[in-house]
């Protein structure tokens, strides 16, 4: 695996080392040694996956609250997202800052989101498939979000003819009004 930094720190993208022969190629995609030498969370708990028929479809941006705050790596198995992670830790020099980068079936690109980090994407392919590794339980008390289009970020998302959200996406509320919302 390579595991490059992002610009937030604690967040990297994870990309294969490719084994190729006449075959094809063989890659690890994830190890809990390679994982804990990087200072990366390795006990992934959970998996899970989220299907979108449409492109435009946007997801986030989500977290859960402390102290049900999660790790996730993030793979793109089937079309394409631009995958964006946004830093809430308020003791961090990249506070409200955001990055975002393309995972596709093709790039085989991961990103590995830290606790602290609220995580959306918008797929840029009809039957994008996006797979989760999590380390954390599920809280569906602690679940939480931020406006996708907040001008607090100012995150500069892929143009969209129609776009797709959940009523719960859409509706969430701006971060600064809603930090003691939250509380």
């Amino acid at each position: 695996m390579i595991i490059e930094p992002c610009p937030l720190p604690g967040a990297c993208t994870v990309d294969l080392e490719r084994l190729e022969d006449e075959r094809g190629f063989f890659a690890r995609s994830w190890s809990a040694e390679e994982f804990a030498a990087h200072g990366l969370e390795a006990g992934m708990t959970a998996t899970s996956v989220s299907f979108n028929a449409r492109r435009g479809t946007l997801r986030g941006l989500h977290f859960q609250a402390a102290p049900h705050a999660e790790t996730k790596l993030v793979r793109c198995t089937m079309g394409r997202i631009f995958d964006v992670i946004v830093d809430l830790r308020e003791s961090s020099p990249t506070y409200c800052r955001w990055f975002g980068t393309e995972l596709s079936a093709s790039n085989r690109r991961a990103m590995y989101v830290p606790r602290g980090f609220a995580h959306g994407f918008q797929t840029l392919e009809d039957g994008s498939e996006v797979l989760y590794y999590m380390h954390g339980d599920h809280v569906p008390a602690a679940a939480r979000g931020w406006r996708w289009d907040d001008p607090a970020f100012a995150i500069d998302w892929p143009s969209a003819d129609d776009r797709t959200m959940s009523e719960r996406d859409a509706t969430y509320p701006d971060f600064v009004r809603a930090e003691t919302a939250y509380g």
